[in-house]
């Protein structure tokens, strides 16, 4: 067992974080460009042809200045200009990439993107930099994105493709940049010291064994899950053929630093190649016997090869993933391996992986596992295995979760409703986004009161999983930090910060909360504004609340908007003393007519009802005109 600070003990009882602030990232250096491609000399610079088209320097059309490169004799989608960037990237920086592109006059309009093709011994890999995006002959478009050369690479190289086959395009104002990393905090204390479990860990991609990120990982983690590597589609993507290069990169460097690893995932509706779905005549599979027979057949090819491979380097293994639908009468997912095999698929998996590796935990994970309905039928469907003998090891919960939702109570009944079933449990995909619909999005960095609201989420759930700390082995977040993080683009495209450290792998409110409580928000001066919040009377369905705002000083406040984020349902109904808008959870209240000015050492009141259910708690961090205030 592992050291405990009195932070973190203090966390497991503590009703609020007291002290309101946010950790400051680091100030971002200026990018260094690589690469810059113009074309103004009147060369194509180092580009060249992807295939059989042409590419000439061309004065119809520019971005900046006076010339770009136009593409033409286009007859593939893939074929377009490319630049050999070998040379230039160097393995675990991120880089960023920009293309300024317009099509030719006359061409209709068409989708291009941004790409990156990597050889290595194993085979060729395309790479997605920047998405498809809307593309005509009236004006230039931006495309744009980041990469990380996580391994070596025999050739590597940049190009722009399209969705049309013969659309000719010009390209404009290319550029490679990075932005250097500060070093990583060493004067903190390592997470892997304070939290109070077997195995406190990241899900990570090869890039990030370099250089900070590596250095970041190694200081703060005890265990390491590679995050796509070990997936069906990236180890076996045809038949028989194996591919373990990105999966061997990760596992070297977790046994090189001590790090304990956990193996994801073996079997899954997802990321599985089409070809394991075929039947002996390459059709598409129906529910038979002889294709029933087939499958499990591939399943326990593949987990024989993969598992075997590692041995005892691997001591958890994720067999099965997201196995339960709670919308079915019987909970069961109808994926294709459901279809063809029922729950035999599952039986399969988990008794060839004892069989290859006899002494590694065997998990079947899932996502929701707090929500009721899932987490029964959950549970019902592992009592069943186990009561057949299926060597299910431990229930794995993912814990995608946000600044809101779940509750600290709706977590510890996920906890406590697997106890009696004896298995180990581990927390698996663990983030926090900042959001809580799809329909929000933050320009830059959050808001201070979200952070800190994300900070009062990781404290509360860490704290359920520290008093259960008997029956969970590991808690493992799903990812590093926030400058790569799958919450990017799920469920929209939007930049999220779920993690413990920010985009510049610095320190957040959510580290300080599980180290320290008493320190999230110190980095900031002593807060401008005190909040004293109080729900003054409840019923069925409602309450009644005030709140009083305290200018401590030094100067005088001439107007105010102060704002906070419910952590439940709560719906303010009417408000007096202000006025108050609410989107979602988030609420503003601004001053009134006559009492917008707050003297040093003064105080403004209003007060309100609302709706919700009863509880749900007082929210603990608030803003007023953008600065943070300590609660009192």
């Amino acid at each position: 067992m592992r050291r405990v600070l009195a932070g973190l003990l203090a966390a497991v009882t503590s009703a609020g974080l007291m002290t309101c602030g946010v950790t400051a990232s680091a100030v971002a250096d200026a990018p260094v460009t690589v690469v810059s491609s113009t074309f103004e000399d009147g060369t194509a610079q180092s580009w060249g042809a992807r295939g059989g088209v042409a590419t000439t320097v061309s004065a119809a059309a520019a971005h900046g200045g006076t010339r770009s490169l136009l593409v033409t004799n286009r007859t593939q989608t893939w074929e377009g200009p490319q630049l050999d960037l070998l040379d230039q990237v160097e393995q675990g920086t991120r880089y960023g990439m920009s293309v300024w592109v317009r099509l030719a006059e006359g061409e209709q309009p068409t989708r291009l993107r941004l790409s990156i093709e990597r050889r290595t011994g194993d085979g060729t890999s395309y790479e997605r930099v920047a998405g498809d995006s809307d593309v005509t002959a009236d004006g230039w478009v931006n495309l744009t994105g980041s990469y990380t050369l996580a391994s070596n690479a025999d050739h590597l190289a940049a190009y722009v493709e399209g969705s049309s086959a013969t659309a000719s395009f010009h390209v404009d104002d290319f550029t490679l940049s990075y932005v250097p990393l500060p070093p990583i905090q060493t004067d903190i204390p390592a997470l892997r010291d304070v939290v109070p479990f077997r195995h406190f860990g990241a899900a990570v991609e090869p890039a990030q064994l370099h250089g900070e990120h590596a250095r970041l990982l190694e200081r703060h983690f005890s265990s390491v899950t590679p995050g796509n590597q070990l997936k069906w589609d990236a180890t076996e993507p045809s038949e028989g053929v194996f591919r373990f290069t990105d999966a061997d990169t990760v596992v070297a460097w977790a046994k090189a630093h001590g790090k304990a690893i956990r193996g994801h995932t073996l079997v899954w509706h997802q990321q599985t190649p089409a070809w394991v779905f075929k039947d002996a005549a390459g059709a598409d599979m129906t529910a038979t016997p002889e294709n029933k027979a087939l499958l499990l057949s591939r399943v326990e090819a593949h987990i024989r090869a993969v598992v075997g491979r590692y041995g005892d380097d691997i001591g958890v293994w994720d067999v099965v993933n997201e196995v339960v639908d709670e919308g079915q009468p019987d909970g069961l997912r109808r994926s294709k391996w459901f279809e063809i095999t029922g729950l035999d698929y599952i039986r399969t998996a988990f008794r060839v992986a004892h069989e290859v590796a006899p002494t590694a935990t065997l998990v079947i994970n899932d996502y929701n596992t707090n929500v009721p309905a899932k987490r029964d039928k959950l549970h019902d469907l592992v009592a069943g295995l186990l009561a057949e003998g299926v060597p299910i090891g431990a229930v794995g919960h993912q814990m995608h979760v946000n600044v809101q939702w779940p509750s600290a109570a709706e977590t510890e009944e996920m906890i406590t409703r697997f106890l009696p079933l004896g298995v180990d449990q581990q927390i698996t995909e663990m983030d926090v986004s900042v959001y809580t619909d799809s329909g929000q999005s933050y320009p830059a960095t959050p808001p201070a009161e979200v952070l800190l609201a994300q900070a009062d989420r990781y404290r509360d759930l860490v704290a359920v999983f520290a008093r259960h700390r008997d029956a969970i082995s590991s808690v493992t977040l799903w990812g590093l930090a926030d400058d790569d993080t799958w919450l990017d683009a799920f469920p929209v495209t939007r930049k999220d910060h779920p993690l413990l450290f920010d985009t510049r792998l610095r320190a957040k409110d959510a580290y300080w909360a599980l180290v320290d409580p008493g320190r999230v928000g110190t980095v900031l001066p002593s807060a401008t504004c005190e909040i004293a919040y109080e729900t003054t009377a409840r019923w069925p369905g409602n309450f009644l609340g005030s709140v009083r705002v305290t200018n401590p000083g030094p100067t005088p406040i001439d107007s105010w908007e102060l704002a906070w984020t419910y952590a439940g349902d709560q719906r303010l109904t009417q408000l007096w003393n202000g006025v108050h808008t609410q989107t979602g959870a988030s609420v503003s209240v601004r001053n009134a007519s006559w009492n917008a000015a707050i003297p040093v050492g003064e105080s403004r009141s209003f007060g309100f009802l609302g709706t919700g259910n009863e509880v749900n708690g007082n929210p603990t961090a608030f803003t007023l005109n953008n600065a943070v205030c300590r609660r009192t």
